[in-house]
């Protein structure tokens, strides 16, 4: 059992939309991730998806009306639901996920990564 350093961690990711696996906690991921930029309109047909802002600024678009999420603030995009993701700068994340799910949820593109152990 050990202790995770946040801070530390994210030192050590260099790309953008790119989760990297910090924890695991039943079924889910602990994901740190680094947002810029626009992502892809998406869905997670059977998995909710939770947004933590660790820093910075992030929107999520819904179909009807933007979340927007400031630091310590966080958003559960439920199963089912067409979002993109949007930091229109650099924002640092926390993502809690079923292990199962895939970052772009219904599509497969270039954009499209399984999350690594960092």
């Amino acid at each position: 059992m050990d202790k995770i350093n946040l801070v530390e961690k994210l030192g050590l990711i260099s790309e953008y939309w790119h989760p990297k696996i910090v924890g695991e906690i039943n079924d889910s991921f602990v994901m740190l991730v680094k947002l810029k930029g626009e992502f892809i309109w998406h869905l997670h047909e059977s998995e909710d998806e939770m947004f933590l802002v660790l820093k910075g600024r992030l929107r999520i678009k819904p179909r009807r009306g933007d979340v927007i999420l400031r630091d310590g603030e966080f958003f559960i995009v439920p199963k089912g639901v067409e979002h993109m993701p949007v930091a229109d700068e650099e924002v640092h994340a926390l993502l809690l996920e079923p292990k199962t799910i895939l970052n772009t949820g219904n599509f497969t593109n270039e954009k499209t990564v399984e999350a690594e152990w960092l």
